[in-house]
């Protein structure tokens, strides 16, 4: 059976660095960090009193109040950023057939907030299981994309995958599948959360994984840097438009890259912390190349997981050598994590989207906030530093990992006929 080919037709995005696909990618490349003092709940308490909050998004101009009151926010965002990318992919939703377009999407936690909500009203109450009727529903990780679909009318295959901060990625990579292999013309895809609330940002505190630089947050996110001491959390949504080639060529769609394969791998070594070698990410990116049956020195760009932890950065980068070899030095590396801070379960889409408009713009986006050298580090490598760099890119990867040792990858590249 031959496979047939998938291609990213429509783009959205609502990050801490910008509320749309412009504005995200003009922070990109600009270097802005979305990193701030919390401003949802009061952290006097809370080792780490900052995140990268989504700002200025008027959520009352996009939802009516009742809608709100049935929405978790992780599932708003999903309906913001996906109305977005369905609307730029220039789908007719009068004329497709909606039988054959899916909605599959990510999300490592789901409704926190609302979960965290209800358990405090009852624990404060007298013992009365008084609880909102759209608890579950609001809460549960696949209502994102059930309500996208419902929204839409889409009858495809509709589902979450929850592989922590690996879900939308893996969640692009069952689209990629679905469509190669002729089950679906169209899947909307990418994935959403939205954490940052007091128990999200107690029990990460609580691991150790989070940075505490509270005198200077916006400075905290720095991958690669040696002072680096952990992730930012952060929140939003990403989304794309996977579409058959033939269906988009069709239609006359605009087309922004093709998506040649995806790779996947555990660690099996340990519930949050990465191997120190990095054999599961080799693995993954290894998968990944062979998947897309592409070499090692075909990549132009790697946008890695790059959390900005001391162990992860190191283990990652090692993986790249292992995989690459010499050509690891021409590739451009670049994690921005150090500007939108960490997602989660949405952190594969955001990035993937970055890696996608590289290729658009002929433009990295850089790593910010490195100040020191880690000699752990390979110095050969470029890690994109400080500042974006111009550069012809046709091939891009976007790596992905979750605690738990999942690992995914997966490799876009400029459209070919």
């Amino acid at each position: 059976m031959e496979l047939k080919r998938v291609v990213v037709t429509g783009l959205g995005a609502l990050t801490p660095i910008g509320n749309n696909i412009e504005e995200y990618w003009d922070g990109l490349v600009n270097g802005k960090s979305g990193s701030a003092p919390i401003t949802y709940f009061d952290t006097e308490k809370f080792k780490t009193k900052f995140a990268c909050e989504i700002k200025g998004f008027n959520f009352n101009d996009y939802f009516d109040r009742k809608e709100i009151r049935r929405l978790d926010k992780f599932a708003q965002y999903a309906l913001v950023s996906s109305d977005e990318a369905i609307k730029d992919s220039g789908i007719n939703l009068d004329t497709v057939n909606k039988h054959r377009v899916g909605v599959i999407w990510g999300a490592g936690i789901g409704g926190l907030e609302t979960f965290q909500e209800e358990v405090k009203n009852f624990a404060n109450g007298d013992g009365t299981p008084r609880f909102n009727p759209f608890f579950i529903p609001k809460m549960i990780a696949d209502i994102a994309p059930g309500n996208i679909s419902i929204k839409h009318g889409f009858m495809g295959p509709n589902y979450t995958t929850v592989s922590a901060c690996a879900s939308s990625a893996n969640a692009m990579i069952d689209a990629l599948n679905y469509i190669r292999l002729g089950h679906s013309d169209v899947i909307v895809t990418g994935g959403s959360e939205a954490a940052v609330t007091q128990a999200g940002m107690g029990g990460f505190n609580a691991m150790h994984a989070l940075s505490t630089r509270n005198e200077e947050p916006a400075k905290a996110s720095r991958p690669f840097d040696a002072t680096r001491d952990g992730f930012v959390l952060g929140e939003g949504s990403g989304s794309l438009i996977l579409e058959e080639y033939e269906h988009a060529k069709a239609r006359g769609a605009k087309i922004y890259a093709e998506v040649l394969g995806g790779g996947m791998s555990s660690d099996a070594y340990h519930m949050t912390a990465p191997h120190p070698d990095g054999t599961g990410v080799v693995a993954v990116m290894e998968n990944c190349l062979q998947n897309a049956g592409l070499k090692p020195e075909d990549v132009d760009a790697i946008n890695t997981h790059g959390t900005s932890t001391p162990l992860g950065d190191v283990a990652e980068l090692k993986a790249i050598t292992n995989v690459f070899g010499a050509h690891a030095k021409s590739i451009n590396i670049n994690s921005t994590k150090s500007m939108t801070g960490h997602l989660l379960g949405a952190a594969g889409a955001i990035e993937a989207i970055a890696s996608i408009l590289a290729m658009q713009h002929s433009i990295v986006p850089p790593t910010i906030n490195h100040e020191v050298v880690d000699d752990k580090i390979d110095p050969n490598l470029n890690l994109t530093l400080n500042k974006a760099q111009k550069r012809e890119v046709n091939v891009a990867m976007s790596n992905t990992f979750g605690f738990g040792g999942h690992n995914a990858c997966v490799l876009f590249k400029k459209l070919s006929e």
